[in-house]
């Protein structure tokens, strides 16, 4: 018997996906449903993602027992952005367990734009979410390593065991992102004076600008999901990459603050744990079944892929993914019926 960290025995319950054949349908809809909508935007604020092919999309699904499910351009790359906010935070309640990182970096939506410095006022300084710029930079800064070298070696090689194979550094991001970031190395300066970060703050954003530009796919990201659906383990190569109270931990902070100030509609409509990034990325989890990676460049107003919206909720309808949907119970036999 196995107990969590506040001594008690955890039953999980789980359901299960519908046939292969009837995942690989409906991902092929949930492509064809959502490729005909062309609003949004493509995000400017980084030049370099303003040149980027606004048609590309791409949809995947990853079960929990390593079967994968794509449709249109769900094996192009693009830069993870804040989508990596959520696998670093896993890697460090890995590293510091669970009452640390929550005290440090807190769980609390903000209600604020995601870069938000007057959040970080309203709060004592306190970050209040790993899923928001300032949450983010704390919670890179709380990564194994003596130097910025060694911090970026382990975000790298840690999101890499979570995708399953090796990332690599998409440079031209990397540098266009570097020369525009301003604001997060003043938000890094501002956690530094409240005590939040204790290395170099601008080595820290440093290594967080990196993390951000690290090259993935639909298909990485609907895999980094399963990982998280399945206690953990990565469906592909089997590795144990983090606990499963990590798993728990890491989805309950995504489910309330992963979709920047949309998070309560995302939840809303959609009922599952996700986090998007300004590229176009979103990662779902429905733990116990798998990870849903979608990729579409145009954005709404607070940054979150348009198509990837609407290709997730109707997965989620149609597979049966949403946590809070219920029917009615069938009444137990008795024992006199059942005799």
């Amino acid at each position: 018997m196995e107990l969590d960290s506040h001594g008690v025995e955890q039953q999980v319950s789980t359901g299960a996906l519908p046939g292969w054949d009837a995942v690989e349908h409906h991902v092929l809809v949930a492509h064809e449903r959502s490729r005909e909508h062309a609003d949004g935007v493509v995000a400017d604020y980084i030049p370099i993602l303003a040149t980027v092919d606004p048609e590309l999309f791409g949809v995947c699904v990853a079960e929990v027992d390593g079967e994968v499910h794509a449709a249109g351009d769900a094996d192009v790359s693009f830069s993870i952005q804040s989508i990596s906010k959520a696998f670093v935070y896993a890697l460090v309640c890995g590293r510091l367990g669970h009452e640390v990182v929550r005290e440090r970096i807190g769980v609390n939506n903000t209600g604020l734009a995601f870069n938000s410095v007057v959040a970080i006022e309203l709060n004592d300084g306190h970050p209040m979410n790993p899923m928001v710029n300032a949450g983010a930079i704390a919670t890179t800064a709380l990564m194994p390593g003596d130097t910025a070298e060694e911090q970026w070696q382990a975000v790298r090689d840690g999101l890499s065991r979570f995708a399953g194979r090796p990332l690599a550094l998409d440079t031209v991001v990397y540098e266009s992102e570097a020369a525009t970031n301003q604001r997060n190395r003043a938000i890094a300066r501002l956690l530094e004076s409240y005590g939040r970060i204790e290395l170099d703050p601008l080595a820290v954003v440093d290594v967080y600008t990196k993390q951000c530009a690290l090259l993935v796919t639909a298909r990485d990201l609907a895999i980094m999901g399963a990982t998280l659906a399945d206690g953990g383990i990565n469906p592909v190569t089997g590795e144990q990459v983090v606990s499963p109270e990590v798993c728990r931990d890491t989805l309950a902070v995504m489910a309330s603050t992963g979709l920047y100030e949309r998070s309560g509609e995302w939840l809303f409509e959609i009922g599952l744990p996700g986090k998007s990034g300004v590229a176009g990325g979103i990662v779902t989890i429905a733990p116990g079944k798998g990870g849903i990676g979608v990729f579409s460049p145009r954005l709404d107003p607070a940054g979150n892929s348009v198509r990837g919206q609407r290709a997730t909720a109707y997965l989620s309808r149609a597979l049966g993914l949403n946590t809070f949907a219920s029917a009615m119970h069938q009444p137990r036999a008795t024992e006199k019926e059942s005799s």
